[in-house]
């Protein structure tokens, strides 16, 4: 597990592969919509088996279990980032509608400066990961894990609850000691947790999944609700890139949308794109691509994405600098939903990995407590701190 875990390409093949196979399980895909859920899987096994020779690991699980953020300067401005996001946490939920009490079944009204606060406070995903490795209060530590948790719930955000479970798993595996097995009980409970949490507000949200007409499979119609939720939201992906690579569907306009600034709108819903279900409207991370410039740019998206996630990579060597760690996760998690829906490519993760390397060059700046003749500027301690 560990190997496969120090592997760049594991965050977006696997992913990719599994989701294609949950779509072949979920559906009775018509023989043309296979040639887009083949496209995926052939891409997927060629970055993995090119990932396989090139040799670009991420560092030992040693190397971040040694790293003591903990008094660090990093620490120091990573908890002041942290303090900002919870400011317009409490923003959102006090001057705006909390949206699992007030409306479970509305989509969030943005109108009046809330997108504004939301950006910010959509972040709360890194609560978690900073209250695990730069805090040693255990109180201050369980509220930042407990926000970043709790607030996403309350504004019903599943994207952002999954990205601080997933970051919560990753930093457990990576910094846990060797000579123990994996902890398994602990991934365990926070994949239960992220799925009973997203399930039942998938139904707070949008009822049952009657409603939904697409060419269901046998074992997707025998399955529980709750499940059928989550064969849905893994599977819609490929199964909408399949289907509009079939019907030759294209415009450019999405893409277009999603890379400049304020050129309009890059939602689906509610659009002529001609989807098999209009409600069920997400398309994979590289649909905008597959649909500006077909086949080769989807392929050539995928393989972006890959460079971005080799780029994060390498930057966790030697030492795993705190932001880098913070990018690396944010990386791996969009690739880890890249077969959803686009979330990579967007100015919200650019303008996250950007304000992550100001933030290290500012750390950087910072007058260095605990600098000594053998730790180089920015790097911390070297100690073994104790498991998060």
């Amino acid at each position: 597990m560990k190997r496969i875990l120090r592997l760049p390409s594991t965050y977006i093949g696997l992913p990719m592969l599994v989701a294609c196979a949950l779509t072949w399980l979920t559906y009775d895909l018509p023989a043309d919509y296979l040639e887009g859920v083949f496209l995926l899987v052939a891409t997927a096994l060629a970055v993995m088996l090119f990932d396989a020779v090139v040799g670009i690991r991420l560092p030992r699980p040693e190397r971040f279990r040694l790293r003591n953020y903990a008094g660090t300067r990093e620490a120091f401005v990573a908890l002041l980032f942290a303090y900002a996001i919870i400011f317009f946490c409490v923003l959102d939920i006090t001057l705006f509608p909390i949206a699992l009490i007030d409306s479970p079944s509305a989509y969030a009204n943005m109108s009046g400066g809330h997108e504004h606060i939301r950006h910010v406070s959509d972040m709360c995903w890194v609560l978690p990961p900073i209250g695990l490795l730069c805090v040693r209060s255990r109180w201050l530590r369980y509220t930042l894990i407990a926000i970043g948790l709790a607030f996403p719930i309350l504004v019903i955000d599943r994207n952002r609850i999954f990205a601080a479970l997933f970051s919560t798993a990753l930093i457990v595996i990576f910094r846990r000691d060797e000579a123990r097995p994996l902890p398994w009980k602990t991934i365990g409970f926070l994949a239960v947790a992220g799925g009973v949490i997203f399930s039942v507000l998938g139904i707070l949200r949008s009822g049952t999944l009657d409603y939904v007409t697409l060419p269901f499979s046998d074992l997707y119609r025998s399955s529980p609700q709750g499940v059928k939720w989550l064969l849905l939201y893994a599977s819609a992906g490929p199964y909408n890139f399949g289907s509009l690579l079939a019907k030759h569907y294209s415009n450019a306009s999405f893409l277009f949308n999603q890379l400049v600034p304020l050129a309009g709108s890059i939602a689906t819903a509610g659009t002529g794109i001609p989807l098999d279900a209009p409600n069920i409207n997400v398309g994979t991370e590289f649909l905008p691509f597959l649909l500006a410039w077909g086949p080769f740019g989807a392929v050539m998206s995928i393989l972006a994405l890959y460079g971005l996630q080799l780029w994060s990579v390498r930057r966790l060597a030697p030492a795993v600098p705190l932001f880098s760690l913070l990018i690396f996760l944010r990386v791996s998690y969009v690739c880890v939903m890249a077969p959803f829906a686009p979330q990579a490519f967007t100015w919200t993760n650019i303008g996250f990995i950007v304000l992550c390397l100001l933030m290290q060059a500012f750390a950087a700046w910072l007058p260095n407590r605990l600098a000594n003749p053998h730790a180089g500027a920015g790097q911390g301690g070297m100690h073994a701190p104790a498991s998060p």
